[in-house]
């Protein structure tokens, strides 16, 4: 390994003809990174071969990736912690984070189940509440779970004998979760633990509840193994899981993912299996004997549909998108379940109906316009339709939904400008009633927010939120950090963001693109960003930033990007395409080896997104085509880039950020940094300490301030 040198260089005081010129600040300079040996290793793909020198680095349990690890962390700590404002930035960034975070009450009976977060905390209490005007009390204090606070956990479906509730406990942000129950009287677990579980609710049935888990992965294969039959059990409280009952398992195609859940009236039992995230089949039976046979309702997996609902006649609600790319909610009587006999309650119209939930014995219809939120309120036949007023046209808002016998529920809003607020809604009256109000330490009238529509390289208009602060001059010179995801018809909505201020304050302007992938202009927007249409995530996402040039609100001297998971493969396919154009690049948690993505954990589940190189030869060539780590050349400058993974990332393994960082030192040419920070005790983002989020947002700020020469204030 060659020596690691980081040199801080001094101000230049630079004399001709006897006179000084102006000093000029230089930047850091990494004059020697860690050498990653390459090994002779060659995979063939329908008869090419595909050379993969650092294919070593996918065994994330041996000691040398351990070695290489700790090698590179030990560059990019050294280079972060030089950076002269960084302590500064932190300290900003754990004030703006110091406030008390509280998340929606859950209604258990006459009880409340509440999230707080006092402000710093690791991860935060549920507390339980008699009445909505009773005191708190402590239920759950997820910082006791661990010593590190790197233990998460979120409440599950509460039980309808309204005395008991489960938590989902995860270790490191690892998607690996156990099942917990708890008693509501007492605060205290049961006994009744489940393991090994990944991607699931709990549905309580009698004494007991439904879930789903994988087999038990062997040692060494529990973050990277393939994840196969996923598989539906029955638990009984009080006894021992090793006697829960098998309820579903598919041995014929052992990589579809399967739920189980029960109308809310528990008449019905639906089984939904899925090859992937996206499509599913839906399956069917009437409650009570649990070796009956489930009957098909929906199988081509092309189609997206979900059963919302059933009514008191025993017919069918559902959402899909058959002839209707926008989506509506159909009424399916079981006895006549064919196209030609479905009712329309909600039509599709010209917004995206993205999703339907119950209460009250009402329709909450959200609708996505150009990304933000518009909410109506119906009859469950879907008459008497009203818009429900949210607090501002420019937002996200999300809630609304409960039991038939709740007269009223809560909903929360936030933007970009907004602070996320709670609200209790009438249903009766339509009255909406501030529940809770962060107190934050900004003013949100110093800032603004607007949409704009740009053209993509095919002439596609493009939806982009720009927030800077108010005042701001379109000078070319704004530091500028540009966000994307595009895919999984997963929709980029405005959201608050404590620590994203700081950024803002000091001059940055901060803009989300709405890249096809997506779905916020409906499912055609999604199918024009997947396969072998996925280029054109990337030309929306390049197309941006050159808007954001051409509009003088900033340079490539002084854009960022960044994305995460989806969006990492986003950022890194930008910046191998387009690398002159970006100063900075930020891939996140990145999928970055396009050829081998379904070998590991649940990536199989994304061919139906992606595709997949060992299907056909035409896969295999438009993956490569632009898979990050195949597609980055030899004496190329690259951006100063940050790539970011963690240890227990068993979602998007950390091999395809390793294998891409040591490929990226391996060609990049120029003084620009390239690096790699690996998180440990942490998984794909969620269930982060505070600490831990707040280091690395200051991580990643500095690293931005810093490679585009931006005086802090």
């Amino acid at each position: 390994m060659n020596k690691i040198l980081i040199s801080a260089l001094a101000v230049a005081m630079i004399t001709a003809c006897g006179e000084k010129k102006k000093e000029e600040k230089a930047l850091m300079t990494i004059e020697s990174y860690p050498k990653t040996e390459k090994r002779d290793s060659n995979l063939v793909f329908f008869g090419e071969n595909v050379y993969d020198p650092y294919l070593w680095l996918e065994n994330d349990t041996s000691e040398e990736t351990a070695t290489w690890v700790a090698a590179q962390n030990k560059i990019t700590r050294g280079y972060l912690d030089s950076i002269p404002y960084r302590k500064k930035l932190q300290e900003r960034i754990t004030d703006l984070l110091n406030f008390e975070k509280v998340g929606s009450p859950t209604m258990v009976g006459d009880r409340f189940i509440i999230f707080k977060n006092s402000g710093l905390e690791a991860q935060g209490k549920y507390f339980v509440r008699n009445g909505l005007n009773g005191a708190d009390e402590v239920f759950l204090d997820i910082n006791a779970l661990s010593a590190n606070g790197t233990a998460s956990a979120s409440l599950l479906t509460p039980c309808d004998d309204n005395k008991h509730i489960a938590f989902a406990i995860s270790e490191s942000g690892s998607d690996w979760s156990r099942i917990v129950v708890y008693n509501i009287e007492t605060k205290q677990p049961t006994g009744d633990e489940i393991k090994w579980v990944k991607f699931s609710d709990v549905s309580w049935y009698n004494n007991g509840f439904f879930y789903s888990r994988y087999p038990e992965p062997k040692p060494g294969e529990v973050l990277s193994g393939n994840n196969m039959y996923h598989q539906v059990y029955y638990h009984r409280l009080g006894t021992p899981q090793s006697q829960d009952e098998l309820i579903y398992v598919d041995n014929e195609r052992p990589y579809m993912y399967n739920s189980l859940y029960l109308s809310e009236d528990k008449k019905f039992t639906f089984l939904v299996s899925s090859p992937g995230t996206d499509g599913s089949e839906t399956w069917y039976r009437e409650t009570g004997d649990l070796k009956a046979p489930f009957i098909p309702l929906f199988l081509d997996v092309t189609q997206h549909n979900s059963v919302i609902d059933v009514t008191e006649e025993g017919k069918f609600l559902a959402l899909t998108d058959v002839n209707a790319p926008t989506y509506r909610l159909v009424e399916i009587d079981p006895k006549q379940p064919d196209l030609q006999h479905w009712k329309e309650i909600i039509p599709a119209g010209e917004n995206l109906l993205q999703g339907v939930t119950t209460g009250g014995d009402k329709l909450f219809a959200f609708y996505l316009d150009k990304a933000n939120t518009r909410v109506f309120i119906s009859k469950r036949d879907g008459s008497d339709r009203k818009e429900i007023a949210l607090p501002d046209k420019t937002g996200s808002a999300g809630g609304f939904g409960g039991k038939r016998s709740n007269t009223y529920s809560f909903y929360s809003f936030s933007s970009f400008t907004y602070p996320g607020v709670i609200y209790k809604y009438d249903y009766a009256s339509g009255e909406s009633t501030e529940f809770y109000k962060p107190n934050l330490k900004f003013n949100p009238n110093d800032f603004e927010s607007n949409q704009v529509m740009y053209k993509s390289k095919d002439g596609t208009l493009v939806p982009m939120f720009i927030v800077h602060k108010k005042g701001i001059e379109k000078n070319g010179n704004n530091p500028t950090l540009l966000y994307g995801y595009g895919g999984f018809s997963v929709p980029l909505q405005p959201g608050f963001s404590a620590s994203r201020l700081m950024f803002l304050e000091n001059g940055g302007i901060y803009c989300m693109a709405n890249l096809r992938g997506g779905n916020e202009l409906g499912e055609a927007w999604h199918q024009a960003g997947m396969k072998e249409k996925k280029q054109n995530v990337f030309d929306d996402f390049i197309a941006a930033a050159e808007y954001l040039i051409s509009e003088k609100y900033t340079s490539s001297e002084k854009l960022a990007i960044q994305g995460g998971s989806n969006g990492g493969l986003l950022v890194g396919a930008c910046m191998t395409q387009r690398p002159e154009l970006f100063k900075v690049a930020l891939p996140a948690v990145g999928v970055m080896d396009m050829l081998r993505f379904h070998r590991f954990t649940v990536g199989k589940g994304w061919i139906p997104e992606y595709g997949c190189a060992d299907s056909s030869a035409t896969e295999f060539n438009y993956l490569k085509a632009y898979s990050p780590y195949h597609n980055l050349k030899p004496e190329t400058n690259y951006p100063a880039t940050l790539v970011t993974t963690a240890d227990h990332d068993d979602r998007v393994v950390p091999a395809h950020s390793f294998k891409f960082a040591a490929r990226l030192q391996e060609y990049h040419k120029g003084s620009n940094p390239v690096l790699i920070r690996i998180e440990t005790a942490a998984g794909h983002g969620a269930g982060k300490s505070t600490q831990q989020a707040i280091e690395e947002l200051a991580d990643i700020y500095s690293f931005i301030f810093y490679n585009t020469r931006t005086e802090i204030k």
